[in-house]
């Protein structure tokens, strides 16, 4: 399958003494948008273990608003990574590259990941993260505890976007596609990290309000969205941190697709405080 493999991925730096402040971050009780132009070098942060790397941290759980996850921007250097990617044995992740080359290590067999890299890698695997190359590479890593359920165990795998046939949404002629990376129905599965794109004029016709919190990093072109009744424009390189049942909707704007890496959380329970 032919599809395009370019990503959105922060530069850093700063902006000039003369710019203007202004920009279209917002913080609310129900959603959050972070804009790429607040993606600065001085909001970055290191991490043990983790050499010539750098990253922003996107959303983290907090009280009272989104709770299942962190996602991060990663930044890595050539020559740098990590031998213990991740070092908590309860956490599983995804990782999804957006420039470079990674060169990603678990189960004894190295995989090469390029931009639409995607790495899905279960609680308790061992793996490592490296960057060979002579340019530096980026990816979005999305994290979360994984909750077993009996006689069900979700397994490390490797894929690419272009690898993934999207599924068009019934009665939207193409206008409106998700690349699912795993089974909806395969319950081992407690989060899924799929690719949204709409072409323009595209949209999702009705205020989704529904119990999944969503992390959604911006790859390509803009939207308009609509977040718990505002209005927000967005675009690539942007993020949306949604808690659960956060009304949602989107037109998507031309001239390119609107595409975007998706995380909810899925097919478990709800837990009932005992008190």
């Amino acid at each position: 399958m032919t599809q395009t493999t370019r990503y959105f991925t922060p530069q850093g730096g700063l902006p000039g003494q003369s710019e203007l402040l202004t920009d279209r971050a917002v913080v609310t009780e129900a959603y959050t948008v972070i804009p790429r132009g607040v993606l600065r070098d001085i909001v970055t942060s290191r991490l043990p273990g983790w050499e010539s790397t750098r990253l922003w941290v996107l959303a983290r759980p907090i009280d009272g608003f989104a709770t299942t996850f962190a996602q991060y921007v990663v930044e890595v250097s050539p020559g740098g990574g990590a031998d213990r990617g991740e070092v908590e044995d309860t956490v599983q992740s995804v990782v999804f590259v957006t420039e470079g080359t990674l060169v990603l290590t678990f189960g004894g067999t190295e995989h090469v990941l390029e931009p639409g890299g995607y790495a899905y890698l279960a609680a308790g695997e061992e793996w490592a993260l490296r960057n060979r190359s002579d340019a530096k590479a980026a990816f979005q890593w999305v994290r979360k505890v994984y909750e077993p359920v009996e006689g069900h165990r979700a397994t490390s795998f490797v894929t690419r976007e272009q690898d993934v046939e999207p599924v068009p949404m019934p009665d939207t002629d193409g206008a409106w596609a998700t690349t699912r990376f795993v089974d909806p129905d395969d319950i081992a599965h407690d989060m899924h990290v799929n690719i949204v794109t709409f072409q323009p004029g595209g949209s999702i016709p009705f205020a989704e309000t529904h119990i999944m919190e969503h992390g959604l990093y911006v790859l390509e072109g803009k939207a308009v969205y609509r977040l718990n009744g505002d209005w927000v424009e967005v675009q690539e390189g942007d993020f949306l941190w949604l808690r659960a049942f956060c009304p949602q909707a989107c037109y998507a704007g031309g001239p390119k697709p609107f595409r975007y890496l998706l995380y909810k959380d899925v097919n478990r329970q709800v837990r009932l405080d005992r008190r």
